[in-house]
């Protein structure tokens, strides 16, 4: 099967030829490492231990190499100087193509991602001496062969492929699609060291939503590198920052490093202040007097004291990426009402009876799984689509800006940023179009350059500015943060929230969701309506169905009490209070431990056995936080289930 070969010869492999076997306390060790790629030194003697069962966030600015760390791991690029260690017979695993387009299924693609099963079936079937047979048998009992096809499709349903979509061949699906299933295939085979690279690019909210609840029960270690916030606050334990060509690793989630790091930058900032408020003062007394015979002697002391003060460095790569939208006029509500609409194409009908109404001042997110209709909605909102019944009215005046991934895609390869702009404004000055691009985080430079040699933030960049060239009364964003780094996703969280036009927003960044959206619409059962909940509310129902679908085939029938009396009901709300502040004492204890890691001093020599003490005290403490939330959750869907009842009755 191609895929198999895919997947074992590329992703499963054993230690790069290069590396050297380490106890089982780390997974991975990088000591004074330093490598470069095309001639560009991207890290320079690091050190860094990372921990067997850590889940790693690896953060940096774009182009800093991330990726070519992976690759450094996997064995394609070399050092230069120093070690890369790697935990003894460690299998590492990884994503960075598709699955082909064969005519094996996903969940036989899947399946054969995990060879030693394959390859123990395969040996059953054709066995036969009892004694060797027995021996895989107990093999297979050992390594759970038997639920394997349960939890294969446990995970390409948590990634939204339905039972029906398993059976399917994979050179049904797109090439995103396909992608998913090689994620699927990959976290089957649960490698020693997983090392992921924006897995959520390619997933929607709610599969991004199963997969922060995959990775942080997931029983390895695991190195993520992602721009989603959320992805990294509920999933890693740990933050493995690449910046100015070194590696530092931060315990506690990216909340915790963004408060660490700030403290630590502010402390560095007011160090290098009073450094060159020293060197000044010290260049003076050496101009005073260094010809003065009485004083040269203390002159020439001081100027040895200069020589030998090493200038503090701060980061240089400070750059804010902005956007800056431009506000339209204000204009009379409704901008948009659809009433009793139905929507598909040609034929096809996707959407039924969708009555909604947009007002300038709106914020929406449209949740739902991909295939439910989200990207259909906007299109007939955009007017890329007509209702094939019912009607949607747009006010007269209204301009609409629309971004999806397919018009980044689109861009001209051979053009520059000031030729697309150019094209839809040939009467402005080039400086008026250098200022629309500087206004999008496009340098004169980037202007300048043909498209093919952007990254592909830079192509996001240019499309958003063009879908807002007209100052539109309502922007639809289809998935705008793919590509972006974190800082430019708080960029453009706040250039969001300034801006005075409607928003509709599909994405799978729960984050950004969070700040900016003020109203949800679910996309679900061939309609779109209102959803009078949450997102923390929608992101817990989506778990909740999860578990239900793990444990469906073990519990088949289930009973549910009809009725609540006040005391059951005040008990409820007593367990939930309880539950609330374990946690959040639990979270207290967490942040002191790690504000303890965080500082460098615990490193030293002498202070190994703290440092060890630590280590444990922490991890008891993640358990105790996973263990309380749980219990959280479970008190909370109690209380839940409780009132609903109520309501009913």
């Amino acid at each position: 099967m191609a895929f198999q070969l895919f997947i074992l010869q590329n992703f499963l492999r054993s230690l790069p030829p290069s590396s050297n076997a380490i106890s089982d306390q780390n997974m991975i060790s990088f000591e004074n490492i330093s490598f470069s790629v095309a001639g560009r030194t991207l890290v320079k003697n690091s050190t860094v231990n990372i921990p067997s069962g850590h889940k790693v966030g690896l953060v940096g600015k774009n182009g800093t190499g991330k990726t070519s760390l992976f690759r450094l791991i996997y064995g394609e690029i070399a050092l230069d100087q120093g070690t890369l260690k790697l935990n003894k017979n460690a299998r590492i695993g990884g994503v960075s193509q598709e699955v082909p387009g064969s005519n094996v299924t996903l969940l036989d693609t899947v399946l054969a991602a995990d060879r030693e099963r394959t390859d123990l079936l395969q040996k059953a079937e054709e066995e036969e001496d009892p004694f060797k047979i027995a021996e895989i048998q107990t093999r297979l009992a050992d390594i759970n062969a038997w639920s394997g096809e349960a939890r294969a499709s446990t995970i390409l349903n948590g990634l939204g492929f339905d039972t029906h979509k398993q059976k399917l061949a994979c050179s049904e699906f797109s090439g995103g699609w396909r992608m998913r299933v090689a994620l699927a295939a990959v976290l089957f085979s649960k490698p020693d060291l997983l090392l992921l690279d924006e897995p959520s690019n390619y997933l929607d909210l709610e599969g991004s939503i199963w997969l922060q609840a995959y990775i942080s029960k997931y029983p390895s270690t695991i190195i993520l590198i992602s721009h989603d916030r959320a992805l990294l606050n509920n999933s890693a334990n740990s933050i493995l920052h690449l910046e100015d060509k070194e590696l530092h690793l931060y315990s506690g989630n990216y909340e915790t490093f963004a408060k660490t790091r700030a403290a630590r930058l502010a402390h560095k900032q007011a160090e290098a202040k009073k450094q060159v408020l020293r060197r000044q003062h010290l260049q003076s007394y050496i101009d005073r007097f260094r010809y003065k015979a009485d004083k040269a002697k203390q002159a020439q002391s001081r100027l040895k004291m200069l020589a030998k003060m090493e200038p503090i460095s701060i980061s240089t790569d400070t750059t804010f990426k902005k956007f800056d939208f431009p506000q339209p006029e204000e204009l009379s509500p409704p901008i948009v009402n659809i009433q009793n609409a139905s929507v598909g194409y040609g034929e096809q009908t996707v959407l039924n009876e969708i009555n909604l109404r947009i007002d300038q001042d709106d914020r929406i997110a449209i949740l739902g799984q991909n295939g439910e209709g989200k990207s259909t909605l906007s299109k007939l909102i955009a007017n890329m689509l007509k209702p094939h019944v019912g009607k949607i009215i747009h006010s007269s005046r209204l301009r609409i800006g629309y971004f999806a991934q397919h018009q980044v895609e689109e861009l001209r390869l051979n053009e520059t940023p000031m030729d697309h702009v150019q094209r839809e404004r040939p009467l402005e000055k080039l400086g008026q179009i250098r200022a629309r691009l500087d206004g999008f985080g496009l340098s004169v430079e980037q202007a300048e350059t043909q498209v093919k040699n952007l990254s592909g933030g830079q192509k996001a960049r240019l499309s958003l500015l063009l879908a807002s060239l007209d100052a539109p009364h309502l922007m639809i964003l289809d998935e705008p943060t793919n590509h972006l780094d974190i800082e430019s996703r708080e960029a453009l969280v706040e250039a969001l929230t300034k801006y005075s036009g409607a928003i509709i927003i599909i994405s799978h960044d729960i984050h950004l969701l969070s700040l900016v959206v003020d109203r949800l619409w679910l996309a679900k059962n061939g309609t779109v309506k209102a959803y009078e909940y949450d997102l923390e509310t929608y992101r817990r129902s989506l778990l909740s169905v999860s578990i239900s679908k793990k444990t469906e085939k073990i519990k088949p029938t289930t009973t549910v009490k009809k009725s609540f009396t006040k005391d059951e009901l005040l008990e409820f709300k007593n367990n939930l209070k309880r539950s609330e502040e374990r946690v959040e004492k639990l979270l207290k204890m967490e942040e002191t431990i790690s504000a303890k890691l965080a500082d460098p001093k615990i490193y030293t020599d002498n202070k190994k056995d703290e440092l060890v003490v630590l280590n444990t005290k922490y991890a008891e403490v993640l358990k105790a936080v996973k263990r309380a939330e749980d219990l959280w959750d479970k008190a909370q869907k109690n209380l839940d289930e409780a009132l609903i009842s109520k309501t009913r009755d």
